[in-house]
């Protein structure tokens, strides 16, 4: 598994202008961000969901509890809470 040390050393530019390319962030020149995403591509570069999360202290997911017997009943609020939180990312 590649990781962002090594797209760094393979486009030629630090990890903090990896990180901005993979962010969308503005103030990168054009040739580093075309290095970052061809390196990108060429290692099959996936971030770490993971590390993401433990850095944001933020994972993006919540837990739900259900006491109810009736299926369809909550099949219909999950339907509904997973709509109204989609609209919210």
């Amino acid at each position: 598994m590649s990781t962002i040390n090594d797209v760094s050393r393979l486009a030629g530019v630090s990890k903090a202008t990896v990180s901005r390319v993979l962010s969308g962030s503005r103030g990168v020149k054009e040739a580093s961000r075309q290095a970052v995403l061809k390196a990108v591509d060429e290692l099959n570069y996936r971030p770490n969901v993971i590390a993401q999360s433990l850095l944001s202290q933020s994972t993006g997911c919540i837990g739900v509890i259900c006491a109810q017997e009736n299926i369809n009943q909550t099949t219909g609020y999950l339907d509904a809470l997973e709509k109204h939180l989609s609209r919210h990312q």
